[in-house]
C-alpha cells in the first residue's frame, strides 16, 4: 500500500543483501528506460570482485519469483537492473492507495513527538513579507509531519519581551489606554512602534521612564504587567487577522513568546555552571562550545549573561530546549528561521549538548530559508521604499485573483466569486513560495504566480476544479465509481495511475528532506500527467461503459490525491473556478 517502487525496493534489498552477506541499499528510482531502476550492482561489484552484471544476475535470481508484482526485468550497461511493473498490481496497488485514509501515504515507522517553531512575528510591528515564508514553510512541515502519524506541537516564538518594551508601555501610558488600544486594534502596529522609537531617540525624560519601566517589567510590577499584556493581546488580535487571511494553523494555543521562558533563564545559568560549563569573557558569563571561531581564529563565544546582569537571547534559545525536550517530550526540533541564524542555532545545540540537554538520538534542525525578492532580485520592498507589509500583500494577492475569475467566468455570482478569489489568491501566494527550494532566494512576480498555465497554485486548482466539472456535467457522484480497479490500457492511463501512486514518496521525500517543493514538483507532475491522459482518453464518450468507469475512477484518484497534496501545503482546491 505505496509507491510500487517502495514495494520492489524492498524485495530487491533482500535479495542484494543476500548477494553481500549483509546490509545492501540497491537504490531503486523510477526510469526513463523502464518503470525503475535498481543501481545496486555496481559499488556491490567492487567489493565482492565480480562483474556488475553478474552481481545483478545474482540479485534476481535471490529475488526469486516476482510477479506478483514485475513484467519483466532487464539487465542493461554496468549492471543496471530495470524494471517494469504489471499492470494488475498497478491497479491494484490504486484501488487499495485509493481506499486507504492516507491515500496510500506510509504512517511514520518511528511517530514521536516533534515541536515546530515557526512564524515568531514581534508584539507591537506589523507582520511584513519576511514573515511569510517561516510562516507557510512551517505550517506545510506541521500539515505532512501530522499526516504521517507524528504528534506535532506548533510553537509561535513571538517576540513579547526585552527592552523595547519599556518604551512601548510608556507610550501606551502616553496615549492613554483606551487610545493605544484602538491604535493597536486598527492595525497601526508599526505607527505605534515608530511614534515610541522617536519619542525614545528624542526625549531624555521619555527615555529615563522607559529604562525604569523596563526594571519594572522584569521585576514583575503588576500594573505593569497588566499594561504589557494589554501591548500583547492587541497584538495578537491582529496576527490572528493575518493567521485567518493566510489560512494557517495557528492560534493563540501555540503562542509561546520569550516571556514563557523567563522563569528558566537564571535556572539555565545555574545549570551551566554546575556542569562547569561556563567561563568569564570581557564581563560576561559564556560557553565556548569547540569547532566556533571568529574571524582571527579565536574561540567564538555563546553569551549567557551580560556583564549588566542581563540575559541573551542565546539563553532563552536554551531554555527552549530545555522546556520542549523535558516538559513537552519533544525528539525533534524544527526551527523555521532564515538563514542568517544558522550559526547561532549551531552554537545553541552544541552548548544543549554539551550539558546534556539534548540526547543524541534528539534532532535540532534548523529549516533555513532564502528572501523574497522584487523584479531588480533586491529584497521586496514598497513603492515608497518601505517593508512590505503581509496584510497589505495579501488583499491585493485577492483583489488581483478576483479579476482573473471575473475573466475566467464571467457568469459566476459575485458571493462564489469572492469565495474563490480567496483561495486562489492566498493559494498563489503560497504556492509560488512553497514551490521553490527554501535555502534560494525567490522573486515575488504577481502575474507568474496567479497564472493559469505553469507550476503555479491557479494551474493545480484548475486541474482539481476541471476534474470536478466532469463529474458534475456527468451527474454522477464520485463516490459512486470508487472500490474498483482501473483497467489501464492506454499508455496514459497507466502512466496516470503510476504517478498517482507516487504520492506517498512525493510525501515522504517532502518530510526527509524538509522541503516542500518536493511536493510541489509532484502535483505539477500529476496535474501535467493528467492533462496528457485527458486530451487523449475520451472520458464521458468512452467506447464502453467499463471504459467509461475505469477512466472515471482514474478522475477520482486523481482529483483526491491533488486536493490532499494541496492541503499539505496549506491550500484549497475549489471545486469549481
Amino acid at each position: 500500500m505505496a509507491d510500487p517502487i517502495v514495494s520492489v525496493a524492498r524485495r530487491l534489498e533482500g535479495a542484494f543483501a543476500a548477494v553481500a552477506g549483509g546490509p545492501c541499499d540497491p537504490v531503486v528510482r523510477p526510469s526513463d528506460r523502464a518503470d525503475a531502476q535498481a543501481n545496486g550492482a555496481l559499488a556491490l561489484a567492487k567489493t565482492l570482485g565480480l562483474p556488475p552484471r553478474d552481481v545483478a544476475q545474482k540479485a534476481l535470481d535471490a529475488a526469486g519469483d516476482l510477479s506478483d508484482m514485475v513484467e519483466s526485468t532487464e539487465i542493461a550497461g554496468p549492471g543496471f537492473v530495470n524494471v517494469v511493473f504489471s499492470t494488475s498490481f498497478i491497479a491494484s496497488e490504486l484501488s487499495v492507495a485509493m481506499g486507504d485514509a492516507r491515500l496510500g501515504v506510509r504512517a511514520a515507522d518511528d511517530a514521536h513527538t516533534i515541536v515546530v517553531d515557526y512564524s515568531a512575528p514581534n508584539v507591537a510591528k506589523e507582520m511584513h513579507v519576511g514573515h511569510l515564508r517561516s510562516t507557510v514553510i512551517g505550517d506545510a512541515l506541521v500539515r505532512a509531519l501530522q499526516y504521517v502519524g507524528n504528534t506535532v506541537i506548533r510553537e509561535n516564538h513571538i517576540g513579547d519581551w526585552g527592552t523595547p518594551f519599556g518604551m512601548l508601555i510608556e507610550h501606551l501610558i502616553d496615549l492613554g489606554e483606551e487610545n493605544a488600544a484602538h491604535e493597536l486594534g486598527v492595525g497601526d502596529l508599526d505607527g505605534f512602534y515608530k511614534e515610541a522609537r522617536r519619542k525614545f531617540e528624542a526625549d531624555d525624560a521619555f527615555k529615563g521612564r522607559a529604562r525604569n519601566r523596563v526594571v519594572m517589567l522584569q521585576s514583575g510590577d503588576a500594573d505593569t504587567l497588566r499594561l504589557w499584556q494589554t501591548l500583547v493581546n492587541e497584538s495578537t488580535r491582529y496576527f490572528n487577522k493575518v493567521y485567518t487571511q493566510l489560512d494557517v494553523l495557528l492560534t493563540d494555543d501555540d503562542l509561546m513568546g520569550e516571556s514563557a521562558y523567563n522563569p528558566l533563564l537564571a535556572e539555565v545559568v545555574e545549570r551551566l555552571r554546575t556542569k562547569g560549563l561556563l567561563e568569564e569573557s570581557d564581563g560576561a558569563e559564556v560557553v565556548f562550545p569547540e569547532g566556533f571561531t571568529n574571524r582571527d581564529n579565536e574561540p567564538l563565544p555563546l553569551i549567557i549573561r551580560k556583564g549588566d546582569g542581563g540575559y541573551n537571547y542565546a539563553t532563552s534559545d536554551l531554555a527552549c530546549v530545555i522546556d520542549r525536550v523535558e516538559r513537552l517530550g519533544a525528539q525533534s526540533m524544527l526551527y523555521v528561521v532564515g538563514a542568517p541564524q544558522a550559526q547561532h542555532l549551531q552554537m545553541v545545540e552544541s552548548v544543549a549538548r554539551m550539558a546534556g540537554w539534548l540526547p543524541e538520538k534528539y534532532v535540532m534542525n534548523h529549516v533555513s530559508f532564502g528572501s523574497v525578492l522584487g523584479s531588480d532580485k533586491k529584497i521586496l520592498k514598497s513603492r515608497a521604499g518601505d517593508t512590505v507589509k503581509l496584510a497589505t500583500l495579501l488583499d491585493e494577492a485577492v483583489e488581483r485573483a478576483a479579476s482573473a475569475v471575473a475573466e475566467k467566468n464571467p457568469d459566476m455570482s459575485e458571493s462564489d466569486r469572492a469565495h474563490i478569489a480567496q483561495m486562489i489568491g492566498i493559494g498563489a501566494v503560497k504556492y509560488s513560495d512553497l514551490c521553490t527550494d527554501r535555502v534560494k532566494d525567490y522573486v515575488f512576480d504577481w502575474d507568474r504566480m496567479l497564472s493559469f498555465e505553469g507550476n503555479t497554485a491557479p494551474y493545480l486548482q484548475y486541474a482539481h476544479a476541471r476534474i470536478c466539472s466532469i463529474f458534475r456535467r456527468a451527474g454522477i457522484e464520485r463516490s459512486s465509481i470508487r472500490g474498483g480497479q482501473p483497467l489501464l490500457n492506454d499508455p496514459r492511463e497507466r502512466a496516470l495511475a503510476l504517478r498517482i501512486l507516487r504520492f506517498d514518496s512525493a510525501v515522504w521525500e517532502m518530510i526527509d528532506t524538509l522541503s516542500p517543493h518536493k511536493l510541489c514538483t509532484y502535483l505539477f507532475d500529476l496535474a501535467t500527467d493528467f492533462t496528457s491522459f485527458y486530451e487523449h482518453c475520451s472520458v464521458l464518450k468512452a467506447e464502453s461503459d467499463s471504459i467509461r468507469d475505469s477512466r472515471l475512477t482514474l478522475c477520482d484518484s486523481t482529483a483526491r490525491t491533488m486536493e490532499q497534496g494541496l492541503a499539505l501545503l496549506g491550500i484549497r482546491a475549489p471545486e469549481q473556478m
